[in-house]
């Protein structure tokens, strides 16, 4: 069987800090602060995961309680925070995750479910976030996007993440007005796409690596390549329904251009299956789209085949999974 990557980040808590792949793979969370301890499931107050991401110190944030938490409004997550679900059985659900003008973010392990509200994400990136990682969140159901990253937010990686029962995936770049977003640089692996329904991600003007990817059954499509976006799918297993076309292309104008344009798909290595139609343009996209070497050297790409789509059915999302001793001396709550 395949081995998923950086399979050391359980070792110790604090391990998991510095280990993501790609475009965030600079992202360290709380890794200097204390350990704060969530003890109960109300929305706010003392020994809340809202009263502890609101604090502006880094912290290192784990779970003393399993359940739901439901939120009444968007849970608003400050820099250096690291949101680590291993151990327990975390479920957010009302309203989502917010990551405004933050930095060195990382949420691991935990469940979104049955958001509610005009424009309510399960995380909603912007603007300028950076330095993020979302590892190993199970995804579903939500009134708008699960995971939007827009307003240019850059360096975040998703990773071993399964969405499912959901239209809207992932918006990468919301509008082809905010030129800003050609900054954007995202990486997105070993992740399910399970039945959802379009958006794995559509791209505007960022520059995106997928790799080991698992996508199938989709209601639309399954990657959507709009204005000036550069899209780089390495060894991704492509499995369709009714709808057999994987590739899309729409033409938008950008803010600062005369003329409509569409965006670059690079296919390498993928895996199409089922009668998938790939559905790649007959353009000089070798030239125009970025390799992700030119920003990393290393990343555990894996062939697709059998192998990979069984591991990504099984060790994608929340995971049953202890939670790491911590080397540095227990801190008391905050």
């Amino acid at each position: 069987m395949l081995s998923l990557p950086y399979a050391q980040v359980d070792s110790t808590l604090r391990a998991l800090a510095g280990q993501a792949e790609g475009f965030g793979r600079c992202a360290i969370g709380g890794l200097h602060g204390p350990l704060y301890h969530v003890t109960t499931l109300a929305d706010d107050g003392p020994g809340s995961l809202r009263y502890g991401c609101r604090k502006e110190d880094p912290l290192w944030i784990v779970f003393e309680v399993s359940g739901t938490i439901e939120l009444s409004s968007y849970l608003n997550v400050s820099s250096h925070k690291t949101i680590d679900g291993r151990g327990q059985r975390i479920k957010l659900t009302g309203k989502g995750l917010r990551l405004k003008e933050c930095e060195h973010v990382i949420i691991c392990n935990l469940e979104f479910e049955g958001g509610r509200g005009h424009d309510v994400d399960a995380i909603q990136i912007k603007p300028h976030s950076k330095h993020i990682w979302i590892d190993r969140c199970s995804l579903r159901d939500y009134a708008d996007a699960l995971i939007d990253i827009t307003r240019e937010s850059t360096d975040i990686t998703i990773s071993r993440c399964h969405f499912s029962q959901h239209d809207k995936t992932m918006l990468i770049g919301a509008d082809a007005s905010h030129t800003g977003d050609r900054c954007i640089r995202i990486t997105i692996h070993h992740c399910f796409f399970d039945g959802t329904r379009q958006r794995h991600p559509r791209v505007r003007f960022a520059k995106v690596h997928l790799y080991n990817n698992y996508t199938r059954n989709w209601g639309i499509y399954a990657i959507c390549a709009s204005v000036e976006s550069q899209i780089y799918s390495q060894c991704n297993i492509y499995e369709a329904g009714q709808k057999k076309v994987a590739f899309k292309y729409l033409t938008e104008k950008a803010g600062d251009k005369e003329e409509a344009s569409s965006g670059c798909i690079i296919s390498e290595g993928d895996l199409f299956i089922t009668g998938t139609q790939a559905g790649l343009l007959n353009i000089a996209d070798q030239q125009t789209t970025f390799h992700p070497s030119e920003f990393y050297k290393i990343c555990t790409v894996e062939p697709s085949n059998d192998s990979l789509k069984q591991v990504l059915q099984h060790c994608t999302g929340w995971q049953s999974v202890p939670r790491p001793a911590d080397q540095l001396p227990a801190a008391v709550q905050s």
